[in-house]
């Protein structure tokens, strides 16, 4: 790819007879994007009927809108797996919708998703590539914290960013000190 630019970049240089200019690409997103996963427990899951006279599951998360605006910003469709076991082992499926916490209509992280029938409370839920803006773009909306960034490799973490507590957010607040 750089040789390709370079070479476009020299000969267009010498068509309009400029000097070639020192040019640098810096290819974050598309590399942090794909390798960025957001770690979520599940918290509740419920049934609720439907007035067409189905059934829609409900997975609500420890997270939502505040860690993730992608969704309800401009429609990032995500998908999702269990990582504390072997989604394979499910001996059956179930059509859910990930929601976060927030109580909003928009705090959808993943609207139809198929997920293992016997989800529930304390599972742990992973959504591979969540992007490379989420903690830039994350909120503390609600007065929620926002969650760390980790970096794992080869068996070994280490923070980036600690998750915020509550202190920090107390912190800020000039009517409690």
């Amino acid at each position: 790819m750089a040789r390709a630019l370079a070479g476009v970049v020299r000969e267009r240089c010498a068509h309009h007879g400029l000097p070639v200019p020192h040019v640098s690409v810096e290819p974050g997103r598309s590399i942090a994007g794909p390798s960025m996963v957001m770690l979520y427990r599940v918290g509740v899951v419920k049934d609720v009927s439907l007035e067409s006279g189905g059934v829609r599951r409900y997975v609500a998360i420890d997270g939502g809108m505040s860690d993730n605006i992608r969704p309800v910003l401009y429609d990032a469709v995500y998908t999702a797996t269990l990582a504390n076991r072997d989604p394979a082992q499910a001996s059956s499926l179930a059509r859910c919708r990930v929601v976060g916490k927030h109580c909003e209509s928009g705090d959808i992280i993943i609207r139809d998703i198929d997920l293992p029938a016997d989800i529930t409370g304390g599972d742990l839920l992973v959504v591979p590539a969540v992007g490379a803006y989420g903690y830039s773009m994350a909120s503390n909306y609600n007065m929620v914290t926002k969650p760390g960034v980790l970096a794992v490799e080869n068996g070994t973490a280490r923070w980036f960013i600690r998750p915020q507590t509550v202190d920090h957010l107390l912190a800020l607040d000039a009517g409690l000190e």
